[in-house]
């Protein structure tokens, strides 16, 4: 398995695994040179996108394909994205879920409500429509958040 930064000729394999486990495109195309790919023998086999407000981002498009769930990939790109996050200044950052609100804690993210949101990214296409009301607002500051093991 292979991480690394998404090129555009990912595009079309990142957005079907997206439709497959039914997550949002909206915005993906205009993020894309955020995202990060986990490849498996030429393959992609997840993603994860960094939608950038400032200093403040979006954690956005999580996803692993079904027939690589369980071994790691997830938190392989996960820690990619936050490192690459801090590296590039970001204080705080945000996600929208429906399904993972249990996974993200060990990566230090918390809840929080769509009323703490900054403004900016309250205009994001996830916010504005693509990920629903009733998504759970979850969020991490660097320099406080500790990673938990495992």
């Amino acid at each position: 398995m292979r991480i690394r930064n998404a090129t555009n000729a990912d595009l079309s394999a990142v957005e079907s695994l997206l439709s497959a486990s039914d997550l949002p495109l909206d915005g993906v195309r205009n993020n894309f040179s955020s995202f990060i790919v986990g490849e498996d023998e030429g393959k992609i086999a997840g993603a994860i996108g960094l939608e950038e407000f400032g200093s403040t981002a979006l954690l956005r498009s999580a996803v692993v394909s079904a027939e690589h769930r369980g071994n790691g990939i997830g938190r392989r790109l996960v820690e990619q994205l936050l490192d690459h996050a801090e590296d590039a200044g970001i204080e705080e950052l945000y996600l929208l879920t429906t399904t993972a609100e249990k996974y993200f804690p060990r990566f230090g993210f918390t809840p929080t409500t769509r009323a703490a949101v900054p403004d900016a990214l309250k205009a994001s296409a996830e916010f504005q429509g693509a990920c629903p009301d009733t998504a759970v607002v979850m969020t991490r500051r660097f320099g406080t958040a500790r990673r938990v093991p495992g």
